[in-house]
C-alpha cells in the first residue's frame, strides 16, 4: 500500500510539473549584422538610397529584415522598423525580380520571442517619420486618397490612434522627403511637436486618454 501511494504521488507530480517547464522554453532572439541594401524610392520608385538592414533571427532562423534604429519600449518589449523583399518582375519576365520596400512597424517580444506588425493608422512606409516616447509614436500621416496630412499620436495597445489632427494638404514631395521633421518628445508634462515642411510648429499634451492642444500662452505659463 505504501509503495502504491509513492506511485501515485510521483504520477500527480509529473503531470503537474511539466505544463510548467514546457511554458518556460528559453527563445534565442537576434539581429544580424548590417548589410547595405539599394532601396528605389521618390514618386516614381525612380532614385536609389542606401539602407542598412539586419535580419531578425528567432531560434536560429529567419524571422524578417530591418533597418534603422531599434526603441526600447519596456525591458522586454521593443519595436523597429520592417522591410521586406518583394516580386517586381511582370508576367512576361522569365525570373523573379526582388526589390527591397520598407514597411511598417514591427513589436518584439524578447521573452516569448513574439513578432507582429503595429497597427499605426494613415502611416506612410515612404514618407511618415516616427518620434518614440515610451509606448506613444506620433509621426504625420497621410489619408488614402494621398491628399491630406495629419498630426497622429498612437499607443501601442489601441487599435485606434489617440490624437488625430488635420494639418491641410499633402506638400510636394521629392524623393528621400518626410511629410515632417521627426516630432519630439519632451516629458513632465508628456508633450510631443510637431513641425511641417513649410515650417508650422504644433505641440500637444499627451495625457492618460486624451491630448491636448498647447497654446503659447500655456508655454508662457510653464
Amino acid at each position: 500500500m505504501q509503495h502504491y501511494s509513492r506511485i501515485v504521488i510521483l504520477f500527480v507530480f509529473t503531470f503537474t510539473v511539466c505544463p510548467v517547464f514546457a511554458a518556460s522554453k528559453v527563445h534565442m532572439l537576434a539581429l544580424g549584422r548590417p548589410t547595405n541594401v539599394r532601396v528605389l524610392v521618390g514618386p516614381n520608385e525612380d532614385k536609389p538610397v542606401e539602407l542598412k538592414v539586419r535580419s531578425l533571427y528567432v531560434d536560429g532562423k529567419l524571422k524578417e529584415f530591418t533597418f534603422g534604429s531599434a526603441h526600447d519600449v519596456t525591458e522586454r518589449l521593443f519595436v523597429v522598423r520592417r522591410i521586406v523583399r518583394v516580386n517586381d518582375a511582370l508576367s512576361e519576365d522569365n525570373a523573379p525580380r526582388w526589390t527591397w520596400q520598407r514597411s511598417g512597424w514591427l513589436i518584439v517580444d524578447r521573452i516569448s520571442a513574439h513578432v507582429s506588425q503595429a497597427n499605426l493608422a494613415e502611416f506612410d512606409p515612404e514618407y511618415s517619420a516616427s518620434g518614440w516616447f515610451r509606448d506613444y509614436v506620433a509621426y504625420c500621416g497621410v489619408s488614402d486618397d494621398g491628399k491630406k496630412l495629419f498630426a497622429i499620436v498612437a499607443q501601442l495597445g489601441r487599435h485606434k490612434s489617440i490624437f488625430k489632427k488635420s494639418l491641410g494638404e499633402v506638400p510636394a514631395l521629392d524623393s528621400g522627403d518626410n511629410l515632417c521633421g521627426v516630432p519630439t518628445w519632451q516629458r513632465q508634462p508628456t508633450r510631443v511637436t510637431f513641425i511641417t515642411k513649410a515650417g508650422e510648429k504644433f505641440t500637444y499634451e499627451v495625457r492618460a486618454r486624451s491630448v491636448e492642444v498647447v497654446t503659447e500662452d500655456d508655454d508662457d505659463g510653464d
